[in-house]
């Protein structure tokens, strides 16, 4: 990782100074060869040399801005309307010293309206380096390359929150390899991330996987020893990062603001509640009585597919947990011969999930027309009636069967405070392939940082998921 961020602040700094001059160029070509908005007297007609003391000027001040800023840093979080203001902000700025120093220096031949074009040019350019240099770094990092090793210390509350928080956001760059935590109910691993013993056993497990950065999540009554942490990671030559517990609050649960570099700490509110809870509704109702009319003749192919390859209803109908924990009847098209849960337990023994979770690559209960439908997801196009009726909605976590539920831990629980959904970050990080732990923190994180945005990018990233059927069996 630090070769990666050695050299990725080089190339995105020349990469912009390429594009400034590339984006003055194509002002220079709109003002005096298209004559955009307004004919250019044949007299003021001046050569592109005439620009290059400005071009220079405005290349030096904006890269000084952009660097002031911290552009050329390789962040990790920053979204691309925080990278697209950065490049308003940045440019505005520029061309605004750059026409100052034009007024004083009262060259007339200058071009006024050209600096607007200048400035629209950089600020298309430049967010456009931003986008593809985001998307370079994110596929980067998918593929293992200038991802950071990671160790948490302290498995609480807190230290699970920044597992989660981590794992599903893998285009940040970090790999979660396990944790420490002198509490022995707290010796088994979570999902990937492995249990590794007692805080003590820090020297010895950072050389022995490399760890590029320790993340301290105990809680505060601990100072000294987290402080002592510190100086062993400098010494062992990993970057220590230490999460407040905040008297003990959970993490998802505050704001925090800084002014002037002093950080204030308030409690919010869960993002799904009030008038929140009334979008996702309003988006789910909109959405799913638009499909159920675009996909009504689909319905009617697969009943009749259903039908005719095997005996039995075309509905299969299971009691499911929903928000809190409150059963509902869960409607999915049947992809199993009649009395197929009666075969579970003869099957138990060959399962391939974690946790509670029961699934079975190749399921001899599966119906020939069901095979397809599971490996398509189309059986689960029914429960489009559950989002209408309030039980669920179109993105959420996984609903649960209610075996399972009376198997969880308390931790899990908390995956039950946001109503289930017919997709979800499981389903477009893993699905089937996802451990059970970590399908939970998925759902933990979303519930924890809903968004309207977040709930379109899951459902557009739903989309390739079906059609390839990646983890769906």
């Amino acid at each position: 990782m630090r070769d990666f961020r050695r050299w990725m602040p080089w190339v995105t700094l020349v990469v912009d100074a390429l594009l400034i001059n590339v984006a003055f160029i194509i002002a220079y070509w709109l003002r005096y060869d298209l004559q955009l908005f307004g004919s250019v007297d044949p007299a003021n007609n001046v050569p592109y040399k005439v620009y290059w003391p400005l071009v220079g000027s405005l290349l030096v001040v904006l890269l000084l801005i952009n660097r002031r800023e911290g552009a050329y840093d390789v962040r990790r979080g920053s979204s691309l309307f925080d990278e697209f203001y950065g490049v308003i902000n940045a440019t505005t700025t520029s061309i605004m010293l750059l026409v100052v120093l034009v007024f004083f220096y009262r060259r007339l031949f200058y071009s006024r309206i050209i600096f607007i074009y200048a400035g629209i040019m950089i600020v298309v350019l430049l967010t456009i380096a931003r986008v593809v240099r985001s998307l370079v770094m994110t596929r980067m990092r998918q593929a293992g390359m200038g991802v950071d090793r990671v160790l948490i210390v302290g498995a609480g509350e807190a230290g699970r929150t920044v597992m989660r928080n981590l794992i599903a956001q893998p285009e940040l760059g970090y790999r979660v390899i396990g944790f420490l935590d002198d509490n022995p109910g707290k010796s088994n691993d979570i999902g990937p991330i492995m249990a590794l013993g007692p805080v003590d056993n820090l020297p010895a497990v950072t050389q022995q996987y490399a760890i590029d950065q320790v993340i301290i999540t105990l809680p505060w009554r601990y100072h000294r020893k987290i402080l002592r942490l510190m100086t062993e990671c400098g010494r062992l030559g990993a970057l220590p990062r230490v999460v407040p517990d905040l008297f003990q609050m959970s993490l998802g649960g505050v704001d925090v603001e800084a002014i002037n570099g002093i950080p204030l700490i308030s409690l919010k509110q869960t993002s799904l509640t009030g008038l929140n809870l009334a979008v996702k509704r309003a988006f789910d109702l909109v959405f799913t009585i638009i499909a159920l009319i675009c996909i009504a003749p689909l319905w009617l192919v697969i009943a009749l597919a259903i039908r005719l390859d095997s005996p039995g209803p075309v509905l299969f109908r299971q009691p499911r947990a929903g928000r809190y924990g409150r059963p509902f009847t869960v409607f999915k098209f049947r992809s199993m011969y009649v009395n197929a849960e009666a075969e579970l337990e003869k099957l138990r023994a060959r399962n391939e999930a974690s946790g509670p979770l029961f699934k079975l690559r190749d399921d001899p209960r599966r119906t020939r027309v069901g095979r397809l439908l599971r490996e398509t997801s189309l059986d689960e196009l029914p429960q489009l009636l559950n989002v209408l009726r309030g039980d669920m909605s179109l993105v959420g976590p996984r609903p649960a069967i209610l075996s399972e539920v009376a198997q969880y831990q308390d931790w899990h629980l908390k995956r039950l405070e946001v109503l289930p959904g017919i997709t979800g970050l499981w389903q477009v990080s893993g699905r089937s392939d996802l451990t059970f732990d970590e399908m939970v923190m998925l759902d933990i994180y979303y519930g924890e940082n809903w968004s309207l945005g977040l709930d379109l990018r899951i459902i557009l990233r739903t989309v390739p998921q079906v059609l390839f059927g990646e983890g769906a069996y």
